[in-house]
């Protein structure tokens, strides 16, 4: 690089990690994951691209400085291009470059493929491990360039994951976010819920005619659905069901959960509810309430 080349180079560097390694080890899991660490994530970058891809980022590193690739046999003419596009990285001043391979026994990978019902890249019409021993013996010398390497065999993927957060994770803040959502039923379920609490069943404000126009966010609606023992009871066994079920969803490795509350139109009950069960567990865990549906009836 010039000295010109070097005078224009962005103050900060850009963390790159190049992900490859063997077909069915946990490349996919692995992307995920960096995605979840707040990287840009691209997948199956022909190594061709990558000096084009760097000097784009050039202009977007103060904005964008962590990234993750996946370059692996999908690409076309791979080895003839990758370890130029290496060699040239590692003489990038504002470039940090780092190489992960994953790696699996061939026992584990046939198993694997065999589950998945897909064939090997190297052998589309013959046995899974004929293309694994001939991907093995391609990858040998570009995993002996790797700066980390993670053998999978014994590796469930919420380990994988773990590995990665470990080793890559500088973000003091909780990866794991619960999110908590009001919605109404009339304008249908959310697609992204992963648990669905319907609150139809109480006392509703809207038959009252002068809050029919507030929201949940009113302290007077908000007064008004909480005063109910059906409330209470509610709040207490879902908030002991949470309080459960959190801590094993953040163990198996989920980066979030969607807790969707529900009532008829999403304005009133299910968005006071909403609110305090996102101030019961954001002590506890990265939360964030939304409410889908609370402008609708203005609309």
């Amino acid at each position: 690089m010039t000295e010109e080349q070097q005078s224009q180079s962005p103050a900060n560097d850009l963390q790159l990690v190049i992900i490859t390694g063997m077909s069915g080890a946990g490349k996919t899991v692995v992307i995920q994951s960096f995605e979840d660490l707040g990287f840009f994530c691209v997948d199956n970058l022909p190594p061709t691209l990558l000096p084009k891809f760097l000097e784009l980022m050039k202009e977007s590193v103060h904005k964008m400085n962590k990234v993750a690739l996946v370059m692996d046999l999908r690409g076309r003419e791979f080895f003839e291009h990758l370890f130029k596009a290496l060699d040239d990285v590692a003489e990038i001043s504002w470039v940090t470059p780092k190489v992960i391979f994953l790696d699996a026994d061939d026992a584990t990978l046939v198993r694997r493929y065999k589950e998945t019902r897909r064939s090997h890249p190297l052998a589309p019409d013959g046995l899974p491990l004929e293309g694994i021993k001939n991907e093995r013996q391609l990858l040998e010398e570009l995993k002996g360039r790797a700066q980390l390497i993670y053998q999978t065999s014994s590796l469930k993927p919420r380990e994988l994951r773990e590995q990665i957060l470990q080793e890559f994770s500088t973000n003091a803040k909780p990866i794991f976010t619960v999110n908590v959502m009001s919605f109404g039923f009339k304008y249908g379920l959310p697609i992204d819920a992963d648990l669905v609490f319907d609150v139809r069943f109480l006392p509703n404000p809207h038959y009252v005619e002068h809050m029919r126009s507030k929201t949940g966010l009113d302290e007077e609606v908000s007064n008004y659905v909480m005063k109910w023992s059906e409330t209470t009871k509610f709040l207490e066994k879902v908030t002991d069901l949470l309080a459960f079920m959190l801590p094993q969803y953040k163990r198996e490795g989920k980066s979030q959960l969607v807790i969707a509350i529900g009532c008829t139109g999403g304005q009133h009950r299910s968005v006071a509810l909403a609110e305090k069960i996102g101030r019961t567990f954001q002590r506890d865990y990265n939360t964030k309430v939304t409410h889908r549906d609370i402008e609708r009836r203005k609309g």
